[in-house]
This record gives C-alpha cells, sequence and structure tokens, in this order.
C-alpha cells in the first residue's frame, strides 16, 4: 500500500502520519455507516413506492410536456424528504439559482426577508442586494435584516424576536458555515429557530438552504418544521453522477410559487425538458447517501489530521457532523494555495495543473478553487477553495469515496510540508 501512495507522490512519512490517525477513527466511521444505512433505506423506499421504472430513464425535449420520468423523480424526492412537493430540474443551474428561485417566487414588493443566521453565503449577496446588483431583490422593493449570530456561534433569539415584524415574510437559515468558520448548524437547531419564530409569527415562510447537509443526518430540515428546504444536485444529493441541476422541497404552495419564478407564470412546474439526464438524477440520488458518508469520513480524517498538527479546524476532530465541509484555518495566503494544490493533484481529472486565485463571479475577494471533478465545480466530489482574505481558512468538501478524500488530504499535506509551509518535524 505505501508503494502505491509513493507512487502518486505520497512520503512514507506523511502516509504514516495519516495511517496514524485514520486508525482511532474507526468508531466514527461506524456512526457514519449506520446513518448512510438509514438514509439508503430510506432512498429506496421513495423509489419502491413511486414505482420507478425503466421508463423514468427516458428523455424528453422541447416544452417537456407529460415527463413521466421528471414528474416521478419529484414525488421520489418529496417521499424521501417528508414534503408535499419538489422541483428537481436541470434548468436550475447551482444552489445560488435555486436559493434565487425559492426567494423571488415567494416574495413581494415590501415583504421583508430575515437571516437569522447573520451574513449569508456570498454569491446570495447580490441576489438580495447587500451588494448592489441588477435584478437583485432591493430592486423588487423586497427589504432584508440580519440578525448576527451569538459569540459562541448560536441564535441570538432575543434580537431575532425584536427583528419580526409585521413585513417579515420569510427567515432564511443558511445550514452550512459558508465562508465563515463559525459552526454548522444541526437539524434540531434548525428545528428549535422554526419553532421560535413560528411561534411569533405563524405565517412567515422558514426556509432552509441546506447544501451539503443532504443525508449527514437521518432526518432533514423538512422533518422540523421547514416550509422549503433548497439544494444543489452536484453536491450530495446528485451522488456525483448528476451532471446539473438543483432542488426545491416544501409545501405545495410554497413549490408552485417557486416553479412560476423557474419557468413564467402560468406554466410553472409543467414544462422543462430533462434531455437525458433523468437517469443520472435517479441513480444519483440513489447513492447519494454512501458518496455522502465517503464525504463525512473525509471531513473527520482532515479535522483529525489538521487539528493535531495544530491548526484551527471547525468542526473540531471529536464534534458531531452537521455537513460535508471542514474548514481549516491556515493563516497565510501561501498555506490555502499549497493545500489547494494537494487537492488539485489527488484529482483524477485535471490533475497536473496548479490553482491560482482569480475574480471569481459573485464574490468580494479572489477564490482560489481545486477541482479536477468529472462534473465542472461539483463539490460533492474532492474539492477546496477559500476566499484570499484573512483568516486565510480553506474549506474542503467531498470525495465520492472515501479512499479519494483520504489521499486528497494526504496529498494537501504534502504539498504544505514540500513548500516548507509544515515542518517534518510535526509529522512525527
Amino acid at each position: 500500500m505505501r508503494e502505491i501512495y509513493e507512487q502518486l507522490g505520497i512520503s512514507s512519512q506523511v502516509y504514516d502520519f495519516g495511517r496514524e490517525i485514520e486508525e482511532t477513527l474507526k468508531d466514527r466511521f461506524a456512526e457514519f455507516d449506520k446513518i448512510a444505512e438509514y438514509n439508503q433505506m430510506k432512498v429506496l423506499l421513495a423509489m419502491q413506492k413511486n414505482k420507478v421504472s425503466e421508463e423514468c430513464f427516458h428523455s424528453s425535449s422541447g416544452y417537456g410536456y407529460s415527463d413521466y420520468g421528471r414528474d416521478t423523480l419529484e414525488k421520489v424526492y418529496a417521499d424521501a424528504f417528508h414534503t408535499e412537493a419538489c422541483l428537481v430540474r436541470p434548468q436550475i443551474a447551482c444552489g445560488t439559482h435555486a436559493l434565487a428561485i425559492a426567494l423571488f417566487g415567494n416574495l413581494r414588493p415590501g415583504d421583508e426577508m430575515l437571516s437569522p443566521a447573520g451574513k449569508p453565503y456570498d454569491t446570495l449577496e447580490e441576489v438580495i442586494g447587500i451588494r448592489p446588483s441588477k435584478g437583485s431583490l432591493a430592486e423588487y422593493g423586497i427589504t432584508y435584516r440580519q440578525v448576527d449570530l451569538l459569540a459562541d456561534g448560536t441564535f441570538d433569539y432575543e434580537n431575532i424576536k425584536k427583528a419580526i415584524n409585521d413585513k417579515t415574510r420569510l427567515v432564511a437559515i443558511q445550514r452550512s458555515k459558508g465562508y465563515q468558520t463559525r459552526p454548522s448548524f444541526s437539524v434540531k437547531q434548525i428545528g428549535e429557530l422554526i419553532a421560535f419564530v413560528k411561534g411569533i409569527k405563524p405565517d412567515v415562510i422558514c426556509m432552509v438552504d441546506n447544501c451539503y447537509g443532504e443525508f449527514v443526518d437521518t432526518i432533514e430540515p423538512s422533518d422540523v418544521g421547514a416550509d422549503m428546504m433548497v439544494g444543489s444536485l452536484i453536491k450530495n444529493p446528485g451522488g456525483g453522477l448528476a451532471p446539473i441541476g438543483g432542488y426545491i422541497a416544501g409545501t405545495k404552495e410554497c413549490v408552485e410559487n417557486a416553479s412560476y419564478r423557474m419557468t413564467c407564470p402560468g406554466l410553472g412546474m409543467e414544462v422543462g425538458a430533462t434531455l437525458g439526464v433523468n437517469r443520472s438524477f435517479y441513480q444519483g440520488f440513489f447513492l447519494a447517501p454512501m458518496v455522502t458518508k465517503g464525504a463525512l469520513k473525509g471531513a473527520v480524517f482532515a479535522a483529525n489530521v489538521y487539528e493535531r498538527l495544530g491548526f484551527a479546524v471547525v468542526p473540531n476532530s471529536t464534534e458531531p457532523r452537521q455537513d460535508i465541509i471542514q474548514a481549516v484555518t491556515l493563516g497565510t495566503p501561501e498555506g490555502v494555495i499549497a493545500f489547494c494544490k494537494g487537492i488539485q493533484a489527488a484529482a483524477p481529472v485535471d490533475s497536473y495543473v496548479d490553482p491560482e486565485p482569480w475574480d471569481m463571479p459573485g464574490y468580494d475577494s479572489q477564490v482560489i478553487m481545486a477541482a479536477g471533478a468529472f462534473v465542472q465545480g461539483s463539490s460533492i466530489e474532492l474539492s477546496a477553495d477559500g476566499p484570499m482574505k484573512p483568516p486565510y481558512a480553506v474549506y474542503f468538501q467531498g470525495g465520492l469515496t472515501w479512499e479519494h478524500a483520504k489521499l486528497g488530504i494526504l496529498m494537501s499535506l504534502q504539498k504544505l510540508v514540500d513548500a516548507g509551509i509544515l515542518s517534518k518535524e510535526k509529522l512525527v
């Protein structure tokens, strides 16, 4: 085994360091195995209940009227996530697009959106209008308010209560940390917040950005009162096979409202050709619990490796997992770049290139992204990225298999050693 890793560029010292840590994680890995097994049965049950057949894999073109496979898949998603309805479409370009559709579909001029978890993910700032942008919610007369988290990363219930007013129409809860070093939220925490908000204003729509969180637990935000749950198919639920797409799951009214924004008023969910992606969507969703399990193992391995070496990690090596993202604060731009070079070097695609920081659309600073993926930008595949600004943290996620995630972390460590950022003595 050591020989094959050496052929891939991993020194025996780095390999031994990683193997020692891996041996301590057997109990954690067994927990992930149990969660994945439960979720696998949940997805399988939804597929069997809706009588998925070979006919579901056929393609549609043009308007996409009466696409049996598309309509059945949306029932499968809705049953697996325990919601009344769901949109699962290749016309949804990414997670940010899915969130924008959900927001624009359910907010009207004069409404106010509240973020009780502080600043949202960078790409949503222009959607909302925090950073001026053409076509933002702000341009349509929709106002925005946020309540920052407390110092310990928990919800500030006192100020959330003060922030909710007659105009508050939608509360948007971001489950994952985004480009922040705060903890991600558990489904239980999200449920408690939703109950609190509904207790103040029952008709408020509670929307959860569920990106990176699907199948991490045996329950989803939709099981604890979320009216809408939104995510990307090139993250967890696509299982690495979906080539594009996003989903919006929730109440029938919320999903219908979103569908009129996705296409246009009067057409909604009735149109939207699948153009041959149905089989990949179905198979990806079927595999998603197992793929997510591999990513979780990689994230915990990363936390243990880098915490042992003295770096700040969120979550830490022993905390429960709420998503597949592992933040590592490297403290310098050189450290972030070296880490990302390691992830790229471990990839099956474009392993021979070096990632560089660039002015990525939607961000307020340069961003570096490493992802030698089969699907461009797929962050359920082995990837790492981060903004080039203090505290210079990198965000690692994905790995279609645990073994590949493991190689990625070892390679990131190797690049830090090779660049002289980390001394070999620390690996002893």
